[in-house]
């Protein structure tokens, strides 16, 4: 069950408890009123007509008129049933109390009630149901609205799953585009290197095929996968580029959405590297209970605008899927430092 599901339930039963509260009242009230009277029975009964009338018009509206009425814009409709069903009503509840009270207190019906006050009292008990019929009307607007609002929510809720499945769908071939690409150029010049790198990308594949098909995976199994990939990306490496990959894990329960940093990891090692000049790539990830960091620097060394191997397809991907596992939880900051020589990038994940 979803949690707006589960909402929706406790509000349902809660209602029901109002509805049977309400109804308990106006059924026992004339018992406190009449104390000491020596009510009997079959005067109750009698008696008891005008909360049975109140609860006849309340759901007639609440059920049927409003829903059918009033909420689908059929105001006309609505009030012009509502008066002859209360009029009829009223008219009837004068009469039957009055009837009532020839039976059980004979000395109330001594009085010789004009039609003036016959018409007072009709217009009284009217406007009682009256009051009623249009507290069911709010109270049928007001379910209609919740539902109509956790409706949305759930279809909001299935939308941004569905497009996070797509999301991460497409991170797979996006990954293993680049991993192949690395893996080609290594058979080159070193086939022992490229099939050691083959291990390591079915370690890796391993981890997309079972890891990743969750929402959330431990944060130990994700530095698992992220040294994976950057141990497959040092063979590769010359000898002037230096890699740290740091991480402080302080407990085995923290959970993260699978293959969230991978981007920021590739972007490092694509925009990180100069073939000339000696480069670094700094990858920190720190967690606690509260907070999950992903902090990288690396050397700033930019595509010429002729280079399109890649799109900036990743880091497109990574923020959307933030917005959708860890909406207004999450921080990114990026940018660069020290005279554009360091590219940095930094998310900051409130658990």
């Amino acid at each position: 069950m979803s949690k707006y599901n589960f909402k929706f339930s406790i509000n349902k039963h809660l209602a029901g408890a109002c509805h049977m509260a309400l109804w308990a009242y106006m059924f026992l009230s004339p018992m406190t009123f009449w104390r000491g009277t020596g009510i009997t029975l079959p005067h109750y009964l009698m008696i008891s007509m005008q909360p049975f009338l109140l609860m006849i018009i309340f759901y007639a509206n609440y059920l049927y008129l409003a829903p059918k009425y009033f909420v689908a814009g059929k105001h006309r409709y609505d009030l012009l049933i509502n008066i002859v069903l209360i009029t009829v009503l009223g008219t009837f509840l004068h009469y039957w109390m009055d009837w009532a009270n020839t039976l059980f207190m004979p000395y109330l019906t001594n009085r010789n009630d004009d039609t003036l006050v016959t018409v007072v009292y009709i217009l009284r008990d009217s406007l009682n149901l009256a009051v009623f019929a249009a507290g069911a009307t709010a109270l049928a607007l007001a379910r209609r609205w919740v539902t109509a609002d956790q409706s949305l929510k759930e279809l909001e809720a299935a939308r941004a799953q569905a497009e996070l499945r797509n999301l991460r769908n497409q991170i797979n071939p996006h990954f293993l585009l680049n991993t192949l690409n690395n893996i080609y150029a290594l058979t080159a010049f070193d086939t022992a290197k490229a099939q050691e790198t083959i291990q390591e990308l079915s370690k890796m594949l391993r981890h997309i095929l079972y890891d990743y098909q969750q929402p959330t995976i431990p944060v130990s199994d994700e530095v698992e996968f992220l040294e994976n990939y950057v141990k497959l990306m040092r063979i590769r490496l010359p000898e002037t580029v230096s890699v740290t990959f740091n991480t402080n894990i302080q407990s085995n329960r923290i959970e993260i959405a699978p293959m969230i940093f991978i981007s920021l990891v590739e972007n490092a090692f694509k925009h990180g590297i100069s073939p000339t000049e000696p480069s670094f790539i700094r990858i920190n990830i720190d967690a606690n209970e509260q907070t999950i960091v992903c902090s990288i620097e690396n050397s700033n060394n930019p595509k010429s605008s002729s280079d399109h191997s890649g799109h900036g397809i990743g880091l497109q991907q990574v923020e959307r899927r933030l917005e959708l596992a860890y909406p207004e939880k999450y921080i990114w900051q990026q940018g660069t430092k020290d005279n554009d020589k360091i590219y940095y990038s930094k998310i900051t994940i409130q658990l």
